[in-house]
This record gives C-alpha cells, structure tokens and sequence, in this order.
C-alpha cells in the first residue's frame, strides 16, 4: 500500500529538469539543456556582411556550416563582453515542422553553470514582449530572477530564411547571380 501510494506521488510531483545558465551583463538567463547541442569555447567567426549587427558570423563545425548569433546583442544590442567564461553554445533550432532542426550557435557569457529544477518553476511575469518572443518566464531564487530563454523563438522569419535558406543557393545559381 505505502508503494503504490508512493508511486503515484511521485508521477503528480513536476519532473526537474536541467538548465544552463548564462548572463547578458548583471541579468540571468537559461536554456534548457537539452537544446543544447555542444558547449565550446569562443572561437574565430566569419562575419556576413550585411547581416544585422546582432549576427556574430558563422563557422565550420563537423562538416556543416553553423550560424551564429550573439545574444547580448540580439536582446541589448550591445556585444557580448570578451571573458573567459563566454562560450559558444551550440543548440539544436527547429526550422518548423516540415524542415530537421540545425545547429544554431550563441555566444553566451558565463556559461559555466547548471541549475535541476522544475519547468513549474518558472512563471509569466507580464509582459507580451511581441519584440522579444524568445524571452520565457521568470524563476525567482536567492539570487533574483531567472528568465528562461526559448531557443526555438529567437528568430524571425525573415531572419530564419536569412540564415537556413530553405533552398541553399547553388555554386551555378551564386555565378550566374548579378
């Protein structure tokens, strides 16, 4: 009896889950883990030109070609700040439900820790930031607040096409391009 009781606690109580966490200046964020692909340090980029300022470049990775973008600037506008502790965070982006995911790389500063800890955690703090989609609800702790970062709404369509085309330009279609 005190088994099956204690089984079907469990299965009501919220699973943990686990979560990096990062900074933009003072201010916490995470990503749940298992967006994340591969955590590297920072590395050199080839920048896009004509990119908007928020685009950090791309790089090779394993035989792909891997967009990057730098958080900071996306949500502040100014760069992430050069510390030993900003990282290249590689996370798996879901391009939509007709379309595999690919790898989306985001420097992040301070990314060096982990928080376990219930989804339920985190609440709607109020705001519909129609600007800002990816910015998820909030976690109070000792230390503030915990915002949590949903990978799969940082970008806009129109940069999502900019970045994972759905029709890759071919080396006969960029000649023949005036």
């Amino acid at each position: 009896m005190i088994e099956h009781s204690a089984r079907r606690n469990a299965t009501v109580l919220p699973k943990n889950k686990l979560f990096l966490l990062f900074r933009i200046g003072a201010e916490r964020y995470a990503l749940q883990a298992t967006e994340v692909a591969e955590v590297l340090p920072r590395l050199v980029l080839k920048p896009i030109a004509q990119a908007p300022h928020w685009v950090a470049g791309v790089f090779a990775h394993r035989g792909a070609i891997v967009p990057v973008i730098d958080l900071s600037a996306l949500t502040f506008g100014h760069p992430a700040q050069l510390r030993t502790s900003t990282r290249l965070v590689l996370v798996h982006y879901r391009l939509g439900c007709d379309r595999p995911a690919r790898e989306l790389g985001l420097i992040l500063e301070q990314a060096t820790d982990t928080l376990r800890c219930s989804p339920h955690e985190f609440k709607a703090y109020g705001l519909d930031n129609s600007q800002a989609p990816y910015l998820g609800p909030v976690r109070e702790d000792e230390q503030g607040l915990l915002q949590w970062i949903r990978v799969d709404d940082l970008l806009s369509d129109a940069v999502r096409e900019l970045l994972f085309p759905e029709q890759p330009m071919s080396l006969d279609a960029f000649e023949a391009a005036p």
